[in-house]
């Protein structure tokens, strides 16, 4: 790999060099001034526009626009041969997903962050934006007339983008739903008499972060009794030494709930482990992977594989072509909304963070220059492989770009949700967005360079 990236440093001459620099800013640039828009809009000394109006346009990106512009172009590229060869997209998401999660560890091993902090710093250096903003990048990059992807640039990258993202969904709802929840010494100190103070603070509508509702707006009417518990601590680890003698029995409670029913039975028949498990099971929101993003993909991914239907939906003479233009018209709106929103969220600075200047630089060089080097090793082995799409370069770089975004902003909803590290959500993410522009104008710069050895 060291190899490979010497020889595309010794492409070309500096015109060409300098050519490519600028096709690989022009579109970052563009993304930078929509978010300038936003911060101005936002910032405290002007109050153009106020809170609510960005967590207005952040709902109507999430139930509208975002899906509008999935099932559009989604719909439209994908065929039952497609489906077969884009495979790769979604493993790929769990393979960039599995290098941060290691990277994090490392992380974890180098710089030492504070105990209850642990968890945190491998989730947020494993999981990177999958969604919004690759969108973004990709949408910029295709806006341009000499981009080098060819006309089918927006679609196509778009379409690459949207099959990988119900993957990263149900990783979020599920695998980091548990792994952010509140360490078992945090809720001890908590419930001891903060608590109160704690939960207070968390319903107040002005202290909450705009990043809690950058990606999943409504994300307060999602808590119930059990979101900013230690659930799988209290339910697998022994903790008699501890005094939880104020929180519930979880497992006893749902047992008792279910009556005398052949269910139950059951369930005290199961094996102590399998009963634990089942108990983590139906406290897993898995009902919040049914957003409408993804409602919106599986939808596109039906009809783009039915032929038949595919050819009433989409075209320029399909019956129902009126309705698709329409949403077409309504997916336009969807990277300048994200980009305003993501203005006004950094507008609100970054808050107090417990989680010390030396890890927060260690996952943001692990997240932001150091995987995205393991990501071309990773993509160039699969090529070997012949795992990837021959010649189409618009794959290969949404390959990459998994590996390049910064930390997902719906962590930081997550974050929220769990009650646990949302000012360090905060303050990290608004760190890895601001240090994200100098880190992909590099590596987009690098790809553009590697598509010759694709």
């Amino acid at each position: 790999m060291l190899r490979l990236l010497a020889e595309v440093a010794n492409i070309g001459n500096s015109k060409s060099a300098e050519e490519g620099l600028i096709s690989a800013m022009l579109p970052l640039l563009k993304l930078l001034s929509l978010a300038l828009f936003g911060l101005v809009l936002a910032h405290k000394k002007f109050q153009i526009v106020p809170r609510e109006t960005f967590k207005l346009l952040s709902k109507l990106v999430f139930a509208l626009f975002l899906p509008c512009l999935i099932f559009t172009h989604l719909g439209q590229s994908i065929t039952l041969e497609n489906f077969a060869h884009w495979w790769f997209v979604p493993v790929n998401v769990l393979l960039s997903t599995l290098v941060g999660f290691l990277l994090g560890v490392l992380v974890v091993i180098i710089c030492r962050p504070p105990q209850e902090f642990t968890r945190f710093t491998i989730i947020f250096t494993a999981f990177g934006n999958t969604g919004n903003l690759p969108l973004a990048i990709v949408s910029s990059i295709c806006h341009s007339a000499d981009n080098p992807f060819g006309p089918d640039c927006k679609r196509n990258g778009v379409a690459y983008v949207s099959f990988a993202q119900w993957v990263a969904v149900i990783l979020v709802y599920t695998l980091v739903y548990h792994m952010m929840e509140p360490p078992m010494e945090y809720y001890e100190v908590v419930e001891e008499g903060v608590e109160k103070e704690v939960d207070q603070q968390m319903d107040n509508e002005e202290s909450r972060p705009l990043l809690v509702e950058a990606e999943w707006p409504g994300i307060e009417d999602k808590e119930n009794e059990h979101s900013k518990t230690p659930l799988v601590a209290k339910i697998f680890m022994s903790v008699s030494n501890l005094s939880i003698s104020n929180t519930p029995d979880i497992e006893n409670n749902i047992v008792e709930d279910a009556g005398e029913s052949p269910k139950s039975i059951r369930c005290l028949a199961a094996p102590k482990v399998v009963k634990k498990m089942r108990t983590v099971a139906e406290q897993t929101p898995v009902q919040h992977i049914l957003q409408p993003p993804t409602i919106a993909s599986l939808l596109a991914i039906i009809v783009g594989m039915v032929p038949h239907v595919k050819a009433f939906v989409f075209g320029y003479d399909a019956p129902l072509s009126f309705i698709t233009d329409s949403l077409e018209i309504l997916a336009g709106a969807m990277v300048p909304s994200v980009m305003l929103i993501l203005g006004g969220m950094l507008a609100e600075g970054p808050n107090d963070s417990k989680l010390g200047l030396r890890t927060m630089i260690g996952i943001s060089i692990a997240r932001l220059l150091v995987l995205p080097l393991l990501g071309i090793g990773v993509v160039t082995l699969a090529n070997k492989l012949h795992f990837l799409v021959e010649g189409d370069h618009m794959y290969t770089f949404v390959l990459l770009l998994q590996y390049t975004t910064p930390s997902a902003i719906l962590l930081g909803a997550i974050a929220s949700l769990r009650g646990y590290a949302v000012s360090e959500a905060s303050a990290l993410i608004f760190w890895q967005h601001l240090l994200a522009l100098f880190s992909l104008s590099l590596y987009i710069v690098v790809y553009f360079k590697l598509f010759s050895f694709f």
